[in-house]
């Protein structure tokens, strides 16, 4: 008892504290602990995606990796922060196990981020954007469904947590290893261990040096940036110099400001800027109208020459339907042999691009008419997108034609339904809709030909005296793919990671070659122009701009009687999906009064080389203007750049020096996106006013009496 009492002047250890210069060991440690951890993530990324580094020089590697540990030092300085603040603090410094269990619980999050990321690289070619939160806001059902079964999940869990186990380890030992002797209860150890002026000079130190670290650059004005890490010829090893918890969480910020905020800002005189974009956008058979209210609405009057013997329209949109694999644009892979049969019989544009990288984007632009706009990107789902735009639904509603939009899907998947059914569509047959179909996907719903077989039945129904159009949707080549047991086509081998998404491509393929073949001899078949394009397409190794060409270049094949003979059967005119209506209201001919953001391929001249302005998905702000066989890349806050690119099959891109081209390309980039963003946020992008039926000339054909209700719709089928 007498030995348990307090003897004066005997020192007792405070538990738990070690003094400042262990508190500073254990936080150097840890420091490069998570360095290390993060330079791990990047080679694991890079191997993970190694047939991207192509002909990429080793230098332009390391490069990438001393880019990164700028970023890594960012992000280690905000998750070491309260061993930071600990030095002021004696209780904080003795709390070793919390602040173990912080930085240990950390980077198993940034281990998870990573692990993401080696998927969601090679699908979107991006580092983690606000495609992530994107995908959280959808429906989880349809989310949780393709991520179990189209990604490893299992073997992905079981990674995290080895690799977490491992850290939680590493730090504990490190936690012991830099502990040193107890500080002993005295007027020093209740100081830290060191006087208040040491402690206060040394957190000043401290502050100014994670300062420096945080900023990431010593120069003045902004601190780093993401353009920063862009400093090779070659894209991946820039994306690698990125770090993907401050990826994400820059994506996060932006997420919570107004996307409008996020949008693309004036950069010339909004005179200047409208008059360059008409400039771009009308022909000498636009007549501008209401010029004071809207920057390009027009009346068209296409040439009576160009008109074809059509009174239906049929656009099939075809999922992922790359360019880079379709044998009719130069590929030797043989996965797309149905539509190059269907080639033969059509136009072909050779130089066709998506406005977009993902299907909503390619859905809005192609059927809506107008761009895929930074800021805007999923603007089927924000108010804006509630304008009545002048697409297909308008302008064919004005002319009394009969609609329907086959799916295999459910229509709430990206607003899809509230959005059409706004634009002018009635009539949706979406996965709740098929009866014994061949496939039916937890995730997306039936497959390609069970799509194409209720399309080519609704079709026949629709055939009642009055024209009509359609948008036949595809799906089963988006992972996880919807593809049968048994399947049709061969599977595709020698692509490594691509060999399923291209036996999905060729399933797909094969299900349009079945569609056709079905509907080639109904009546209306020879009253029909049918319209197929891919909605994007998806990464492939080869590299050929900072854009990456070929998630946007897809084909645009018109079939339709006469085309061939009148048009010839190949255009290496430039052109984007907001090009599709326009295209096609030309071949029907008639006086049509619209504001669509591209033009009548087939009506330009012969010197005009076309033009197109796209935009990856998320938040990557960067745009591109492609002219011809040039495209000018402009990312966000740095210097636009001029590349010469070739497609086919022998893609190549090349960087140019600045030339007189360049300017008036940016000039036009930049006028457009300023004018389409002024004209969205100024409700001046519908037609008229908002919900408006833009005026129309009706085709003689017309006034037939309305069809019946098909007896293959359900009554929920929209």
């Amino acid at each position: 008892m007498l030995s348990s009492m307090r003897r004066p002047g005997r020192q007792r250890p405070l538990p738990g504290f070690y003094g400042l210069a262990a508190h500073l060991r254990f936080t150097s440690a840890s420091a490069l602990a998570l360095l290390a951890l993060f330079a791990l993530l990047r080679l694991g990324l890079l191997l993970f995606n190694r047939e991207l580094i192509g002909s990429t020089p080793l230098g332009s590697f390391f490069e990438a990796f001393g880019n990164g540990l700028r970023f890594d030092l960012r992000v280690t300085v905000y998750i070491l922060l309260p061993l930071l603040l600990g030095v002021l603090s004696v209780r904080v410094m003795a709390a070793r196990g919390l602040l173990r269990l912080w930085v240990s619980v950390c980077a198993s999050l940034a281990i998870l981020l990573g692990l993401i990321e080696l998927n969601f690289y090679r699908e979107f070619h991006q580092r983690l954007n606000s495609l992530v939160f994107q995908y959280l806001q959808e429906d989880p059902a349809t989310v949780l469904s393709m991520l179990w079964h189209g990604f490893p999940v299992l073997q992905l869990l079981a990674a995290w947590g080895v690799v977490s186990a491992a850290m939680f380890a590493l730090f504990r030992w490190l936690e012991r290893l830099t502990r040193g002797a107890p500080v002993l209860h005295s007027t020093s150890a209740s100081r830290g261990g060191a006087a208040w002026y040491t402690r206060t000079a040394l957190f000043t130190l401290l502050v100014l040096v994670c300062v420096v670290a945080a900023r990431g650059t010593l120069r003045q004005g902004p601190p780093l940036r993401w353009g920063d890490a862009f400093t090779t010829e070659s894209m991946f090893a820039n994306h690698l110099g990125l770090n993907a918890t401050l990826s994400l969480y820059d994506a996060a910020r932006n997420r919570l400001s107004s996307h409008r905020d996020n949008s693309w800002k004036a950069t010339l005189p909004s005179d200047q800027a409208q008059s360059i974009t008409r400039e771009l956008l009308l022909t000498d058979n636009d007549q501008l109208v209401d010029a004071e209210l809207a920057p390009v609405r027009r009346d068209f009057r296409p040439p009576v020459d160009g008109q074809l013997p059509v009174r239906n329209v049929v656009v099939i949109l075809m999922e992922s339907f790359a360019g880079r694999f379709v044998g009719a644009l130069g590929s030797g892979e043989g996965i797309t042999p149905n539509f190059d049969r269907l080639a033969e019989d059509g136009l072909l544009f050779s130089r066709f691009f998506a406005n977009g990288t993902h299907t909503h984007q390619g859905m809005f632009a192609s059927m809506a008419c107008f761009p895929n706009l930074p800021g805007f990107e999923y603007l089927m789902q924000t108010p804006e997108g509630g304008n009545r735009f002048s697409g297909l639904p308008q302008l064919l509603s004005a002319r009394q034609f009969n609609d329907v939009y086959v799916y295999n899907g459910d229509f709430a998947w990206d607003n899809q339904s509230g959005f059409f059914s706004n634009q002018g569509m009635t009539r949706f047959i979406g996965r709740g809709d098929y009866v014994d179909p061949v496939v039916a996907d937890p995730t997306w719903g039936v497959s390609d030909q069970d799509m194409f077989a209720r399309a080519a039945e609704e079709l026949g129904q629709l055939d009642r005296g009055k024209p009509f159009y359609a948008l036949l949707q595809t799906l089963s080549n988006h992972t996880p793919y919807a593809l049968p047991e048994q399947l049709p086509v061969a599977p595709v081998q020698g692509h490594g990671n691509l060999d399923q998404h291209l036996t999905a491509m060729r399933y797909s393929d094969w299900a349009l070659g079945q569609f056709f073949d079905r509907v080639r001899g109904e009546p209306w078949f020879a009253q029909t122009l049918f319209v197929v394009v891919g909605d994007h397409g998806f990464g492939v190794p080869e590299e050929v701009t900072e854009m990456d060409l070929f998630r946007f270049n897809v084909p645009l094949l018109l079939i339709a009687p006469g085309i061939t003979e009148r048009f010839g059967s190949r255009r290496d005119v430039v052109g984007t999906q907001v090009d599709v209506v326009p295209t096609i209201m030309g071949r029907l001919g008639g006086e049509v009064r619209h504001q669509c953001w591209g033009r009548d391929l087939l009506s330009l001249s012969a010197n005009d080389p076309g033009f197109g302005i796209i935009k990856p998905s998320g938040s990557d702000q960067t745009v591109a203007m492609i002219r011809g066989d040039r495209v000018l890349v402009q990312p966000k806050e740095q210097s636009a750049r001029l590349y010469r690119y070739r497609l086919g099959a022998n893609p190549h891109g090349e960087r140019l020096a600045p030339d007189s081209d360049t300017a008036q390309l940016q000039r036009q980039l930049e006028a457009y996106l300023q004018t389409a963003t002024a004209s969205l946020l100024g409700n001046r992008s519908a037609d008229r006013e908002r919900g408006a039926v833009p005026a129309s000339v009706p085709l003689a054909s017309t006034t037939a009496p309305a069809r019946a209700p098909s007896p293959l719709r359900k009554a929920t089928g929209g």
